[in-house]
């Protein structure tokens, strides 16, 4: 059994979470810089065993797409190009990233560790695969 990578995009950094190998548990991966996405993700697939990408789907309130909709579209077409073996599906983001931020709160991080964007990407990941797996279990 293979992995599930998930994807929280953004147009400047993109935060990363991965399962582990019985796909029970969520952990972030790491953050990196949208630019280098694409490498970083067909080196990884290289390295590990990875089953499925998931990836944030944003919506507004109305249940309409959101406007960074057009910067993951054409992610997942470059994605579907450089690694087309590897399935892509989508879950509902809305919310993970004010709940990124109460994680981190709730975790005691002080105020100056809250303002790490890098960090906040990261653990938005882990709340969208989190969810992915107990929608799927």
């Amino acid at each position: 059994m293979g992995r599930i990578l998930a994807i929280d995009y953004g147009t400047k950094r993109t935060g990363i979470a991965i399962t582990d190998e019985l796909q029970i548990i969520a952990s972030g991966l790491t953050t990196v810089d949208t630019k280098s996405l694409i490498s970083f993700l067909v080196d990884y697939v290289n390295e590990e065993k990875v089953e499925k990408f998931v990836v944030g789907l944003p919506k507004q309130m109305n249940n309409t797409a959101s406007e960074s909709e057009i910067h993951i579209q054409s992610f997942l077409n470059k994605l579907n190009k450089a690694i087309p073996k590897i399935p892509v599906e989508r879950i509902d983001e809305r919310f993970t990233s004010k709940m990124a931020f109460q994680t981190m709160i709730d975790s005691g991080l002080k105020k100056k560790q809250r303002q790490n964007k890098a960090l906040v990407d990261e653990i938005s990941a882990t709340l969208i695969l989190q969810s992915y797996l107990a929608s799927n279990s």
